[in-house]
């Protein structure tokens, strides 16, 4: 349900479970944790997307009932991401909900195809957001639109999203490749160390 293609020194993790709108279950995000931990010396980019019209729909109902709403592991891998050495890009092919979000928010650039949603259900559903997403969300877009999101339900449209900054760049989703691939041009023909050295800027 995830598949892990590393090549020309870009590692690309894309969810594969469509019928499901990408719902992620705790093997899914044991495989992330995984891909992100274990990148390969030289890495210079991580690139995460879906298939079908919904980038993630989060947490897989079943399993979230019985507990993985609640589980550290979703803070476990968006830390992970967040650490990254290398470029990192969600590539939103649709809608982001729930703890995917975190999964995004993680990542350096978010790009999204036109038509898409941005929405964290945690208050109609009862969860508390992993810290490390709400932190993220209010350093992006600020605290008064962080709570239209967590505290008011909002469906925020991909084009108002990157009015916010949540949003990076809007793509049409046949132009997604080439929008990788002119992103991660110049870190693939740099050094990895030139690539760390240029990431830890945005650490502080």
């Amino acid at each position: 349900m995830i598949r892990v293609e590393t090549r020309d020194n870009v590692r690309t993790v894309t969810f594969e479970r469509p019928e499901k709108a990408n719902a992620l279950t705790r093997a899914m995000l044991v495989t992330l944790l995984e891909a992100a931990r274990s990148v390969p010396e030289g890495l210079r980019a991580f690139v995460l997307r879906g298939t079908g019209k919904v980038f993630s729909a989060g947490a897989d109902l079943d399993e979230a009932a019985s507990g993985l709403a609640r589980d550290g592991i979703w803070a476990e891998v968006s830390d992970a991401i967040a650490a990254l050495p290398c470029l990192s890009i969600a590539v939103l092919n649709g809608t982001l909900a729930g703890g995917a979000t975190g999964l995004a928010l993680a990542c350096d650039i978010r790009l999204a195809v036109p038509g898409g949603k941005v929405f964290y259900p945690v208050m109609r559903l009862g969860y508390v957001p992993p810290a490390p997403d709400t932190g993220r969300l209010i350093a992006l877009i600020g605290p008064a639109r962080a709570k239209m999101i967590l505290l008011g339900g909002q469906r925020i449209p991909v084009e108002e999203a990157r009015d916010w900054g949540l949003i990076d760049r809007i793509v049409a989703p046949e132009a997604l490749d080439a929008e990788i691939d002119a992103l991660t041009v110049d870190a693939r023909g740099a050094t990895a160390a030139h690539v760390a050295a240029l990431k830890a800027l945005f650490r502080g």
